[in-house]
């Protein structure tokens, strides 16, 4: 499987942005898919991911109820909503893919990252 992250950009404390993955690939909807990122001189974590067939979500601590994370296995796509962004949040986004045990902890496939910028 294939994957390419987009959405990402600059916004301002408080605002809100959508990311997006687009997967290609037969094996897509047989996948957990989910959400890293890594700021600078840090490393990457884990930020939520989803199920591919229940649905199934995960967060991590940090953007409960601020982040959610659908997606459309008949387009392929993976979806980032994130509101009430904060500085903390401005990262590298990455999505990935695998199956679900190891959706949260080391996924085997990468998509290229987008970057997300918070100013305060």
């Amino acid at each position: 499987v294939q994957l390419q992250a987009s959405g990402g950009g600059l916004v301002q404390a408080g605002g809100s942005l959508r990311l997006s993955c687009a997967a290609s690939g037969r094996t897509f909807s047989s996948y957990a898919t989910g959400w890293f990122r890594q700021a600078p001189g840090k490393e990457r974590e884990f930020v939520a991911a989803i199920s591919w067939f229940v649905g199934t979500t995960y967060y991590a601590d940090s953007v409960k109820g601020r982040f959610t994370i659908s997606r459309d296995n008949a387009k392929k796509t993976m979806y980032l909503q994130m509101n009430s962004l904060k500085p903390e949040d401005m990262a590298v986004y990455y999505c990935a893919a695998d199956q679900e045990p190891t959706i949260t902890t080391a996924p085997r496939f990468w998509g290229q990252g987008t970057q997300v910028t918070v100013s305060s």
